[in-house]
């Protein structure tokens, strides 16, 4: 069973920065992609970064610039750094890991940009 481990949210004021941590239980080449989603209160999911098998990366316009989607493959973990948070960041993040037709989910974690 695949297990994803999100970690890394919290409350931080507009401006700020954080960085999220996708730990996951196999090979991240084992994954065709890694992905970050978020969700807002009362509104869909949707990806924010993704990470391919070769390193290739793909941003959502809102965080391009500000957000870097990373991995350390010998940690399997992917990082997603946030800088010059918005308070319209503010969402549960999640991370999604594919592989063939199946994807695979973590619990979550909260980001919320305030002051």
């Amino acid at each position: 069973q695949v297990q994803l481990v999100e970690s890394g949210g919290g409350l931080v004021q507009p401006g700020g920065s954080l960085r999220l941590s996708c730990a996951t239980s196999e090979s991240i080449f084992s994954f065709n992609r890694v992905a970050w989603y978020r969700q807002a209160p009362g509104e869909q999911r949707e990806l924010v970064a993704e990470i391919g098998y070769f390193g290739l990366t793909n941003y959502v316009d809102a965080v391009k610039g500000r957000f870097t989607i990373s991995r350390d493959n010998a940690k399997n973990t992917v990082y997603l750094q946030m800088n010059s948070l918005k308070p319209e960041d503010t969402a549960v993040y999640y991370c999604r890991a594919d592989r063939g037709p199946n994807d695979y989910w973590g619990q979550g974690t909260q980001v919320t940009v305030s002051s």
